[in-house]
């Protein structure tokens, strides 16, 4: 069964929101759902929020720990979603407790994680009233906040944040990728949707298509053993075995991700619509062992499983626009701590 003329009209209207950071419930699970339980807060997943918060001198605004394990150090305001909380929801309670301050999120910077049991979401965050908290406000949830400088010696909780800061203020002074909020949509399991593209040698683009029960992007949920964005490489060993080890695939970045949180057990997933490539592995040895040419491929890797389908991508507008993001990535990093 090919795939209509219509059918890839709507399939490419569909990459095209996606593009610009819409998206989509996810009615049926392609790949892994067998193997992975619907996220739970508090008994299956834990999802982090983090905020990197700037004024004007770009110094940054940082917390005492009141936790016995970290007492007296600093940090970065941050601590778990709470049941029936959405990511932005929980960064609100959460600057607001630990540093005084009310806030709303610009962008989020960063997503790391370390499987579906653990993510954290890192946002680039504005004041927008309260005052900063003082020592004489020290209660459970903080000692008190401060601005710093990033050059005076602060004893610092984890050295992790440093890297988060550098990410907030590169994107403060030059916004790399476009404003990315979570979207308010609902799903029960951590997915990974894949805008799965593969560029041939005449520059063409090709998109990786589930056929049924009608020709979709395909998704697969993440298992609690590997990555997140493992769910890529779940789809490709599924359609393409014989393929799958010439090929190197990578996430390159996620378009939006959509998480509701309100109703618990039912809508705690997190669902990551994200940019994938499968590229040929340019290095290749003769039977000894002696490196050798590998000239780029016109066309994709046969598909050997029938459930999906490679589909030329037909719009110019599309195709080009694919092809830079290969190239040039400017999406909201995935990063895996594992």
């Amino acid at each position: 069964m090919e795939v209509t003329a219509e059918e890839e009209r709507q399939v490419e209207e569909q990459v095209e929101r996606l593009l610009s950071g819409q998206g989509s419930e996810v009615s049926l699970c392609d790949v892994g759902l067998e193997l992975s339980k619907p996220a739970t807060l508090r008994k299956n997943v834990t999802y982090i929020v983090c905020a990197v918060v700037l004024n004007e001198k770009e110094e940054v605004l940082m917390v005492q720990e009141a936790k016995q394990d970290c007492y007296k150090q600093w940090y970065l305001p941050a601590g778990r979603v709470e049941v029936g909380e959405s990511l932005e929801e929980a960064l609100r309670r959460e600057v607001k407790e630990e540093a005084g301050f009310d806030c709303e999120p610009i962008t989020l910077l960063l997503v790391q994680e370390q499987g579906p049991q653990w993510i954290r979401f890192i946002f680039l965050t504005r004041i927008t009233g309260g005052s900063l908290k003082t020592p004489s406000a020290a209660d459970q949830e903080s000692l008190q906040a401060s601005w710093w400088d990033r050059q005076s010696s602060l004893p610092l909780r984890g050295r992790d944040i440093l890297r988060l800061i550098e990410y907030g203020l590169k994107y403060h002074r030059n916004p790399w990728h476009a404003v990315t909020l979570p979207l308010d949509l609902s799903g029960r399991h951590v997915v990974q949707r894949l805008v799965l593209v593969f560029v041939g040698a005449e520059q063409q683009v090709w998109v990786l298509l589930v056929r049924v029960p009608a020709p979709h992007l395909p998704s697969a949920a993440a298992l609690r053993t590997h990555a997140v964005t493992w769910a890529a490489n779940m789809v490709v060993q599924e359609a393409m075995p014989s393929s799958y080890y010439d090929h190197e695939v990578s996430t390159l970045g996620v378009f939006s991700l959509q998480h509701n949180g309100r109703q618990h057990g039912r809508t705690d997933g997190v669902l990551f619509n994200t940019l994938v490539t499968m590229v040929p592995d340019r290095v290749q040895r003769d039977e000894d062992g002696r490196t050798v040419d590998w000239p780029a491929a016109g066309t994709p890797p046969p598909v050997e499983n029938p459930r999906y389908i490679w589909v030329k991508v037909q719009k110019k507008a599309l195709r080009e626009k694919l092809m830079e993001m290969t190239k040039n990535t400017s999406l909201l990093p995935i990063h895996s701590l594992y």
